[in-house]
C-alpha cells in the first residue's frame, strides 16, 4: 500500500495558477498509475488527470484539458498538478490516488480502480 500526502491547496483568484503536490511513500508492490481526483460540495468524486509513471503517458478529463498538467518525479516520488487559468467551478477538495496498474496498459480515470488515496487538499477559486 502506498501512503500519499497532498499539499499546496489554498485560495486563488479566477484566472490564476496553483500547483499541488503529492508525496508518495512506496509500498511493497510496484505502482504504475497515479492520478488526481477532485470532489466539489454535493458532487461525486471525479478523475481529472492520470499518469503512467514509467511511460509518462497522461490522460485528462475534458473539464481540465489544456489548463491543467500532471507530472511525476520518480527520484522524489512526487506527483504534481499544475493548475492554470483556474475557474470558480474548479473549487473542490483535490485528492491524490495510486494503483498498481500495468507496465503495458495506459492509466485511466476510473475512481473504482484506485486503491490508495491521500487525505485531500482544499482548493478554492474566488471570482
Amino acid at each position: 500500500q502506498v501512503q500519499l500526502q497532498e499539499s499546496g491547496g489554498g485560495t486563488v483568484q479566477a484566472g490564476g495558477s496553483l500547483t499541488l503536490s503529492c508525496a508518495a511513500t512506496k509500498g511493497g508492490s510496484p505502482t504504475f498509475c497515479m492520478a488526481w481526483f477532485r470532489q466539489a460540495p454535493g458532487k461525486e468524486r471525479e478523475g481529472i488527470a492520470s499518469i503512467h509513471v514509467v511511460r509518462h503517458s497522461t490522460s485528462y478529463a475534458d473539464s481540465v484539458k489544456d489548463r491543467f498538467a500532471i507530472s511525476h518525479d520518480g527520484a522524489k516520488s512526487t506527483l504534481s498538478l499544475e493548475m492554470n487559468t483556474v475557474q470558480p467551478n474548479d473549487t473542490a477538495v483535490y485528492y491524490c490516488a495510486a494503483r498498481t496498474g500495468s507496465l503495458w496498459v495506459p492509466c485511466d480515470l476510473n475512481r473504482d480502480q484506485y486503491t490508495d488515496w491521500g487525505q485531500g487538499t482544499q482548493v478554492t477559486v474566488s471570482s
